[in-house]
């Protein structure tokens, strides 16, 4: 300590103690366990008279969160209590989860302390209200211990999430609060109750709200394990009541999974949650090689070009036959191109659900970004092909809730403004064309006008129906600039004859 020059003051230092009290808790060999002062405070406070007395009973009791599982849904009925312009009215189940708060903290575990040489695993869950996370070891006797516990109450909009978006909220809200122990190049298990967390980057619903978290998840190197609510302690903990249930989720429904294979897991490293095993979706090869032999129309064509007979050839329609070049075999894949030149497209056979996963990945994953119709099909059409491609992407973006939400509206055209006031003479000129009048001698039927907007002189030159821009430029100059000079400003309708070659 003298080399590093720290000093001691002995009537301050405790030597061989078990135990130390740090920050309002005990730190041991064993672990890190709450202050037993701090609670033997809250479990004696009184019941709560009013939102002052509540607040300052859950300042206290606040502080020990970490001791408690789903701290924030016990709390969450009495939190309702200290709204603004809520009327006081303390009932039997706000003074049920006032005795449970203390029932919990008076038998809060001993926490681990966190041994960086062991790996890390995350529990984490959501209710409809509220979301909670626990940071767990395995200690050096094989023994699964809690590290610390987090929860929070959900925020208004946040209860508005579908069920899948809350799960993730609750996974992204367990990495923040236990960065500084997860953050780095060791595998980190996460586990959950929700089974399509593993294979989110998959989800026909990827929404922009999960494609920035998924963003955020490719900081960490972490595994998702799908652990069904028995078998998960977090789950089992958080509050889900129905008395508690604010609301019904319908926007979206789980995705459902019976396998319960706790090995089964998504390895997350480089972009969030890319699941790699447990996922129900094909191949996309074998999913178009299985759809060909559902589709009588291509099976056909596959059958001929196998076996180009006689026989085969006549089972096929006329147009088809006369349209056969265009087709080739790729191994298990048809493609199709329009002649020697084009470039040889996979064909995609009548299957709605495949043509869907087409159109998705090229619009409405990350990599496809929400473009519009042309690009999409442009980008679609290179690689692919179906009859009227082009309408049913044309149908699939303007259905797409995204585009629709995000781009820009067909504003209205803006109000006529007032031309500025001329100052002088000549130089602000406005010029225009009239037809349809009296033919004179020479078979003039229109008058080229030119107005000063200062003074209102006016002149006049007849011209035919047919004048050209050459023409109208050659009477400005003789009647206009001859006189008055070359002005500052030029007033027109844009006519064609005024903004060509004039």
């Amino acid at each position: 300590m003298r080399e590093n020059k720290l000093y001691a003051n002995l009537k301050k230092c405790v030597f061989c103690a078990p135990e130390i009290p740090v920050l309002g808790c005990y730190v041991s060999k064993s672990g890190v366990r709450a202050d037993p002062e701090k609670i033997s405070s809250i479990c004696s406070w009184p019941t709560p008279k009013n939102q002052t007395e509540l607040r300052r009973w859950l300042g206290l009791a606040n502080y020990l969160h970490k001791y408690t599982k789903d701290y924030a849904g016990l709390i969450q009925p009495m939190s309702s209590l200290l709204k603004k312009d809520m009327v006081w009215n303390w009932r039997p189940e706000h003074q049920d989860e006032f005795d449970a708060v203390k029932k919990s903290l008076a038998s809060a575990p001993v926490l681990m302390l966190p041994d960086t040489s062991r790996p890390f695993h995350v529990v984490c869950d959501a209710s409809d209200f509220a979301i909670g996370c626990a940071l767990m070891q395995f200690d050096a006797e094989g023994r699964e211990r809690v590290v610390s516990y987090q929860s929070r109450q959900m925020k208004p909009a946040e209860k508005n999430y579908p069920v899948h978006d809350k799960e993730l909220l609750a996974m992204r809200y367990a990495l923040i609060k236990f960065r500084v122990y997860l953050l780095g190049e060791q595998t980190i298990a996460v586990y959950t109750d929700h089974a399509s967390l593993r294979r989110a980057m998959k989800s026909p619903h990827l929404s922009q709200r999960m494609a920035r978290w998924l963003s955020f998840f490719a900081e960490y190197n972490f595994v998702v394990h799908y652990k069904p609510d028995k078998n998960n302690i977090l789950a089992e903990a958080l509050s889900r009541r129905p008395d508690y249930n604010p609301r019904r989720l319908t926007r979206h429904q789980d995705i459902p999974d019976d396998d319960d294979d706790d090995d089964d897991c998504a390895t997350c490293v480089t972009l969030g949650i890319n699941a790699t095993v447990s996922s129900p979706v094909l191949p996309l090869r074998q999913q178009i090689a299985d759809a060909y032999e559902e589709d009588a129309f291509y099976a056909a064509i596959i059958r001929y070009l196998r076996n180009p007979a006689a026989d085969t050839l006549a089972k096929l329609t006329r147009p088809t036959r006369d349209a056969i070049t265009r087709y080739d075999l790729d191994g298990d894949r048809l493609t199709y191109a329009i002649d020697t030149f084009d470039s040889p497209r996979v064909v995609i056979p009548a299957d709605d659900d495949l043509r869907a996963r087409l159109v998705h990945e090229y619009h409405d994953a990350p990599a496809g970004g929400h473009l519009g119709r042309e690009k999409t099909f442009a980008a679609l059409s290179r690689d692919f092909f179906w009859p009227r491609m082009y309408k049913w992407i044309r149908k699939w973006v303007r259905s797409c809730e995204i585009c629709q939400r995000v781009k820009p509206a067909a504003s209205k055209q803006a109000p006529l403004r007032p031309l500025p006031i001329a100052t002088s003479a000549w130089r602000s000129v406005s010029m225009d064309l009239i037809f349809g009048l009296p033919r004179d001698a020479e078979g003039r039927t229109g008058v080229l006008v030119f107005v000063d907007r200062f003074s209102k002189m006016v002149h006049l030159a007849p011209v035919a129906a047919e004048v050209t821009a050459d023409e109208s430029a050659e009477l400005f100059l003789d009647l206009v600039f001859r006189h008055h000079g070359l002005p500052e400003s030029i007033v027109s309708d844009r006519d064609p004859r005024f903004t060509s070659a004039f």
